[in-house]
């Protein structure tokens, strides 16, 4: 949706995205030793990257600001987003603290922004009409708040659970984000309810009215549901199985590199005794070259040498591991999920059968694969050719995934 965010395109805006939370309610979704429930993955690609996106994608954004939490430094890095935009922030204990910090660091960066949205990491199915409607309702009235009407009837109680009334649902909804607003007014507002530590808040439209801002509403979008619970995640992949259509792709990849003087060669990321070295420009992992051009293949993306010129000396001894991340990254930035991969090296020495295993367990670890869907293959060429003449050393790979339909 790049540059259809609004019609005018003279106010500044900034977002703040606020991921700093540990997701308590949520880590029953899967057993064991789990990611914050924004980085965990639906369809194949983490909710703090869908929710981010549509952000990336309006060109009338200006500054992007991920407000994390330190902890979770590394895990961000893992998304992999390559977008001068974004400026990472430390949040607070508290979102309303997180917001604020947010704030101050957009403020750092350029405090004449026009506008500023507000974003929960935990909303990934932000729509580019909800995203328009809001932007342009800030742009008019100085702030946009999307709300929902309520479905269910509320009951107010007591403290001892007796029906005490029932407000009128007709005037009740539920709110959602992102919340916008004029940044100035909003920054200030913040620093104001930051004086008092027993003030507690919410959401930041909770702020704007106690700072005796009016908030005007938009309608929002049922879709722009927050995942919170684990139930929430079911009902998040059931919509995205409904709503989006996906196709499998098969790319294939092949890469030959000679035999030079040397004591080891590289083959999957592992380091292998050996009499020779192979040859190449960067740490010469035929491997990984094959595995990586199969991905971009995939996704009709060029090769290593379009994304990773062998002229560019910025490349030369590089770890291939780097080329195999990127084409990941870029898998997955386009929505995609890799199913499996097949990859077989062709030589007479080294012995390839002791280093299997080990050689899938470092694909696991670059591409995010558990080791089930990665095979690992060796053969001879019965001494024929340049690898039966032990001259170099060759491997095809097959990459399998699938990807959103473009039709």
């Amino acid at each position: 949706m790049t540059g259809k965010c609004t019609q005018n395109a003279t106010p500044s805006f900034a977002a703040i995205i606020v991921a700093a939370g540990k997701g308590l309610r949520a880590a029953a979704r899967q057993a064991g030793d789990t990611p914050p429930k924004q980085y965990q993955k639906i369809n194949g690609i983490s909710i703090i990257s869908q929710s981010i996106n549509p952000f990336i994608s309006c060109d009338n954004i200006n500054n992007i600001v991920v407000v994390i939490s330190p902890d979770d430094q590394d895990l961000f890095q893992q998304e992999g987003f390559d977008d001068n935009r974004i400026t990472l922030a430390h949040g607070g204990k508290t979102r309303q603290e997180s917001v604020f910090l947010g704030l101050k660091k957009l403020n750092e960066i350029n405090s004449l922004y026009d506008f500023v949205l507000i974003q929960d990491a935990a909303r990934p199915f932000l729509a580019e009409g909800l995203l328009s409607r809001i932007m342009a309702t800030v742009e008019k009235y100085g702030s946009a708040l999307p709300v929902v009407p309520l479905a269910d009837t509320l009951k107010q109680l007591s403290h001892d659970g007796i029906v005490e009334a029932t407000p009128d649902r007709g005037r009740l909804f539920a709110a959602q984000t992102p919340q916008a607003f004029a940044f100035k007014d909003i920054l200030e507002a913040h620093r104001k309810a930051a004086l008092d530590p027993s003030l507690s808040f919410t959401d930041d439209a909770s702020i704007a009215e106690w700072a005796g801002m009016s908030v005007h509403t938009v309608e929002g979008d049922p879709r722009n549901f927050k995942i919170t619970t684990p139930d929430d995640f079911a009902r998040a992949e059931t919509y995205i199985a409904k709503g989006k259509k996906m196709e499998t792709r098969i790319g294939q990849g092949f890469d030959v590199h000679r035999f030079a003087a040397g004591d080891h060669v590289i083959l999957g990321g592992v380091k292998i005794p050996h009499d020779m070295a192979l040859s190449g420009h960067s740490d010469a992992d035929v491997l990984l070259h094959a595995i990586t051009d199969a991905l971009y293949g995939s996704i009709a993306d060029g090769d290593i040498g379009a994304h990773f010129p062998p002229s560019d000396p910025k490349w030369k001894g590089a770890d291939s591991t780097v080329f195999l991340d990127d084409a990941v990254t870029r898998v997955r930035n386009r929505g995609g999920e890799i199913v499996f991969l097949d990859a077989t090296i062709l030589c007479e020495t080294p012995k390839i059968g002791p280093h299997r295993d080990t050689i899938r367990t470092r694909i696991a670890e670059i591409t995010g694969l558990p080791t089930g869907r990665i095979a690992v293959k060796a053969t001879t060429t019965e001494q024929l050719g340049f690898t039966g003449r032990r001259e170099g050393i060759a491997a095809m790979a097959l990459a399998t995934i699938r990807l959103p339909s473009e039709n």
